[in-house]
């Protein structure tokens, strides 16, 4: 469920245009951080291999969307980003998403690229601090490239190839969505503690 809306449905509606624009949004688009990212690739992979989507189209898709996204963010960011250190919070916007995303940045340097794709919220904006970081462009489209393939590709391939041979686990999709959101924000919170628990060593 995403917003009380079934995933399944959701795609099945919005079709392979849909699933373009949620996945290049949420990979370098400030106001795609809350989309639904994994949970999505993974509906979209089962559904393949439910036949509604051809997963010769759908799996470079979402590929070309993660890839494409991640550019658009770092270009964001390169032109104009550095004013979001300024901008005030709003309800799509918020400055400690960007500061979280930043130390992260700053901890794994180019690899953040590629590690921040499993990390909701993190993998939006991380392209984004990366242009204001005016990281080599190409370094940072390799590492864009094989997050890419490591996210899109292997999430969606993943589930498809689950999908084909379990094809029961269908009947379970909001359990499995509900423990894909769960382990992926688990790096999100352990990077939380590890910052929380610094801050009260240094007091």
């Amino acid at each position: 469920m995403f917003f009380g809306i079934d995933l399944t449905d959701l795609l099945q509606l919005v079709g392979y245009p849909g699933v373009f624009a949620i996945i290049f949004a949420e990979s370098g688009l400030i106001v795609g951080f809350f989309l639904p990212g994994a949970s999505l690739l993974f509906t979209a992979g089962l559904l393949a291999a439910a036949g509604v989507f051809n997963p010769f189209i759908l799996i470079p898709l979402v590929t070309l969307a993660a890839i494409l996204g991640d550019n658009v963010g770092y270009w964001f960011g390169n032109k104009v980003g550095i004013k979001l250190f300024t901008k005030p919070d709003s309800r799509f916007f918020h400055q400690e998403h960007l500061r979280r995303t930043q130390h992260f940045y700053e901890k794994h340097g180019a690899k953040a690229i590629i590690l921040a794709r499993f990390i909701p919220i993190i993998r939006t904006f991380t392209p984004i601090v990366a242009g204001i970081a005016s990281m080599n462009y190409r370094t940072f489209f390799i590492c864009n490239v094989v997050g890419a393939l490591a996210w899109a590709t292997g999430v969606t391939t993943a589930a498809y190839i689950l999908g084909t041979r379990f094809p029961f686990i269908g009947d379970y999709i909001e359990i499995v969505i509900v423990t894909i959101i769960a382990v992926t924000l688990i790096p999100l919170f352990w990077e939380m503690f590890k910052q929380y628990r610094s801050r009260n060593e240094v007091v």
